[in-house]
């Protein structure tokens, strides 16, 4: 349901940069690659955590799904910049970009204390948990615009006249 005060996601010349644009297509490869890689990932670091074993694995796996989730947040700065003119926070992803900047932190954090072995592989694991508990968030929130984007478009007078939409 949109309420009243549901701003558009995109104005009808950012929807037409947004279907043009070949990024869009990158986008919607990466999203569920990297989920794929997550899903793989956060088994490889729970079962490591509960038994002990495989640790390498798990702490491989984790660097992978950074190096999955670089790609992503490179190419969709890049997306940005096409559909709404700037490479970061235009508003219409203003708090899903400030999210993406905590789960980048921390999976750079992972991967510096990994890479300088700084940490306990426990500890690392652990580490990457948070990553991925704030990725999750971070999904969640760009899996929501998809679906208000997908209202939008299916009930544009509506969305611009604030009327409810069933779904």
């Amino acid at each position: 349901m949109l309420s009243p005060d549901t701003q558009l996601l995109y104005t009808p010349a950012q929807r037409a940069r947004r279907d043009a644009t070949a990024w869009t297509w990158v986008q919607g490869v990466l999203a569920p690659v990297q989920f794929l890689v997550f899903l793989i990932s956060l088994y490889l670091v729970v079962q490591s955590l509960q038994t002990g074993e495989h640790t390498d694995w798990a702490l491989g796996s984790v660097v992978i799904k950074t190096l999955v989730l670089y790609a992503i947040m490179i190419t969709g700065a890049i997306w940005e910049k096409v559909v709404f003119g700037q490479y970061l926070f235009a508003p219409a992803f203003f708090w899903e970009d400030v999210v993406s900047m905590v789960v980048l932190a921390l999976h750079t954090a992972y991967l510096w204390v990994w890479w300088q072995g700084l940490w306990s592989p426990n500890d690392q694991l652990l580490l990457a948990l948070a990553a991925y508990l704030t990725y999750g968030t971070n999904a969640a929130q760009y899996i929501r615009k998809l679906r208000m984007a997908r209202l939008q478009k299916t009930n544009p007078i509506s969305s611009l006249t604030g009327a409810q939409v069933n779904t």
